[in-house]
């Protein structure tokens, strides 16, 4: 699974002035961050927006960054949904696309047992021959993938790991002990992107890799060149980005920290909004200790 990469960038997307998706932008971010330590690129996550995306939009998205990507680095589609038939219909169309893989949430709102989020994830791998990541995050989710849910799940081919964000180390702790040899951990936050390689994980789905990419490569190489004390520093020294750009509900924060170090990225869309003056305050205050890596 190296082509699916450590560092996966969950990328924003670009609005224009009249709030349309912009795909020129889309795509220049998407090359933006595989030139500043990505491997690869999450498109219409969370960061992207996604609940106010719709379905084709979302697949337009998938297919304009995959076309200037390439081969260059993976492009994981956003597929998931609380709406089984919902999920697979997105995975087959994005598999035609030509993405790398899917990321499938946990079903929100309707909080299915763990069985049913069993089956749910079982049936839409087995809709598609994409390599599918689960993504845990119950802080939106209401329901946790418990780890015993996640062990079974790995047994399943082409369902490759999870995106965990349940900031549950001891259950991350389990899932990797438990899961079939070669099931990946990439950390959904990325606080816990050092915890998590120590346990066994494998990489982070970031945010702040929009503007620290190389910083966060250099992490990780640190960490698995067995010099822990670098790997360490850098991740003291990331912690308040970090916290800036959660201050406020993601992905409000780092669009707009994407615009004020240059690049147009637009405002969110509705509900969303930008961020109030304290808190853009303390967002443009916190980017000025920080080398930023994207190139603009």
């Amino acid at each position: 699974m190296g082509k699916i990469g450590r560092i996966i960038t969950a990328m924003s997307t670009p609005f224009d002035g009249d709030g349309n998706v912009d795909y020129e932008q889309a795509k220049k971010l998407a090359l933006a961050l595989l030139n500043s330590g990505s491997d690869g690129i999450l498109v219409a996550g969370t960061t992207g927006e996604s609940p106010t995306l719709t379905r084709e939009e979302e697949q337009c998205l998938f297919a304009e960054v995959k076309s200037v990507v390439g081969e260059r680095g993976s492009v994981i589609a956003n597929t998931g949904s609380n709406n089984t038939a919902e999920a697979i219909k997105a995975t087959k169309e994005a598999e035609k696309i030509g993405v790398d893989a899917c990321l499938l949430v946990v079903p929100y709102y309707n909080k299915p047992t763990q069985e049913g989020l069993y089956q749910h994830f079982k049936t839409i791998a087995q809709g598609t021959n994409l390599p599918c990541i689960i993504y845990n995050v119950p802080s939106r989710t209401v329901t946790n993938l418990s780890a015993d849910t996640a062990i079974r799940l790995s047994q399943i081919d082409n369902i490759i790991g999870v995106k965990e964000a349940s900031g549950n180390l001891d259950q991350i702790s389990k899932i990797i002990e438990g899961a079939k040899e070669g099931f990946l951990i990439w950390s959904g936050n990325d606080s816990d992107t050092l915890p998590i390689l120590a346990l066994g994980g494998y990489g982070i789905i970031s945010v702040i890799s929009h503007l620290v990419g190389n910083q966060i490569k250099e992490m990780i190489d640190s960490f698995i060149n067995g010099k822990t004390d670098e790997a360490a520093r850098i991740h003291r020294h990331l912690l308040s980005l970090v916290n800036a750009m959660f201050v406020i509900a993601n992905p409000i924060p780092v669009k707009y920290a994407l615009n004020v170090v240059g690049f147009n990225a637009g405002k969110p869309r509705l509900p969303l909004l930008e961020p109030d003056e304290k808190t853009a305050t303390v967002i443009k205050e916190t980017l000025k200790n920080y080398k930023i890596d994207l190139p603009i």
